[in-house]
């Protein structure tokens, strides 16, 4: 019988600061069986509030760099200069780096795809022709280069993969899996009593920081039309913002709701406080045009809301029939969609259960299974 040799994997989680990349990796490490992968030992480079908030196995070694606690442009140079050499030095067999932007070029390296706003059409338009536009283009030359020196690609939809080959070329070793969602939020139940007429106000519910494709001050001129109909609600966006959405947004709240009546921004918010606030909510809607795919979205779905959605990006692959869409960029669409799950009890009811459902699918200990199946057996094969 074969011998079955185990390797060590090594994970460049040091731009990870984005809370959603960050529960990536804590998802995938508190779920992984290193030895069903045949894995001896997993070393993950990050700075060290991230490193402080991963579990602690004996199998998991965790590695800081000064560097790491700098500037960018220090962290890009330890990347490009430094990574590699520590990454051999740790005797490491392949390096999975979970920001397709790397200046590293260990190999075998398996590169993760989380980032779309470089490649969804018509996107780029909202960055003008400043700073921001040469840095997402330099993004995007980035990430083609990485994605073609790789082994293997790993991308959460097929939507992203799809869109992401049109730009770079087809890859020939790739697979496609999708977030998990915490298991709190799946423990989570919405409300079950909707407002009858006069009762409160239905609760709208938005969870997302204010960016030009988060579309949220459409959002506020829809609720508006509704109200104007003669529909009672509020609506309750959850992220802060800043620069041109920021603005729109402010302008729509005082021109709509001047006297502060029914929109709400609230600022950041621990995230395990989310699930709680979900559950507060009657109605969920995401308006975002431009997503690899959308947290929020999935841990809505997982609470057991019924969902207005964004028909653009990956949206329909992840809710599928599971909520009613809209044009994010029209603030009539997003009225008729909020519209029709107040107006149909039955419909209502069927998207949430839908939704919920839907959900299961989206968990840690598959994405962690099918993520380090692929880094091994792409190792393997090579």
């Amino acid at each position: 019988m074969e011998k079955v040799s185990f390797i060590n994997v090594a994970i460049d989680a040091s731009r990870n600061r984005s809370g959603g990349a960050q529960a990536h990796l804590i998802g995938i490490l508190s779920e992984l069986d290193p030895a069903k992968h045949c894995i001896k030992a997993v070393h993950v480079w990050a700075f060290s509030s991230l490193l402080d908030k991963l579990p602690n196995y004996p199998w998991l070694i965790k590695h800081n760099s000064v560097a790491l606690e700098h500037s960018l442009l220090k962290q890009l140079l330890w990347q490009a200069t430094k990574l590699d050499s520590e990454v051999k030095s740790a005797g490491c067999d392949v390096l999975f780096t979970t920001d397709a932007s790397t200046f590293c070029c260990f190999k075998p390296m398996i590169v993760l795809s989380q980032d779309m706003l470089s490649y969804e059409p018509g996107v780029m338009r909202y960055f003008g022709y400043g700073i921001a536009r040469l840095r997402l283009l330099t993004i995007l030359a980035l990430q083609n280069l990485a994605f073609k020196r790789s082994a293997g690609v790993v991308f959460l939809t097929q939507y992203a993969g799809k869109v992401i080959q049109q730009s770079c070329g087809l890859l020939p070793n790739i697979v496609y899996i999708p977030h998990g969602v915490d298991a709190i939020f799946k423990k989570t139940q919405a409300m079950k009593d909707w407002p009858e007429v006069g009762e409160r106000p239905i609760k709208c519910i938005y969870v997302s920081n204010a960016e030009m494709y988060k579309h949220q001050w459409v959002v506020v001129e829809a609720i508006s039309l509704l109200r104007k109909l003669g529909h009672n609600l509020e609506l309750i966006l959850v992220g802060s913002g800043k620069g041109a959405a920021q603005k729109l947004l402010q302008d729509a709240i005082r021109d709509c709701d001047p006297e502060g009546v029914f929109v709400k921004q609230l600022a950041f918010l621990p995230h395990k406080s989310l699930p709680e606030l979900l559950a507060q909510a009657d109605l969920f809607v995401f308006a975002s045009s431009c997503e690899n795919m959308p947290v929020t979205l999935v841990e809505a779905m997982a609470v057991g809301l019924p969902i207005a959605c964004s028909n653009r990006g990956p949206m329909s692959e992840v809710l599928a029939d599971g909520g009613i869409y809209f044009n994010p960029e029209e603030a009539s669409s997003i009225a008729s969609a909020i519209e029709q799950i107040i107006q149909f009890p039955a419909l209502r009811l069927r998207i949430a259960v839908r939704a919920k459902f839907l959900s299961q699918q989206y968990n840690w200990k598959r994405c962690a299974d099918e993520t380090f199946k692929f880094i091994t057996d792409t190792y393997y094969e090579r």
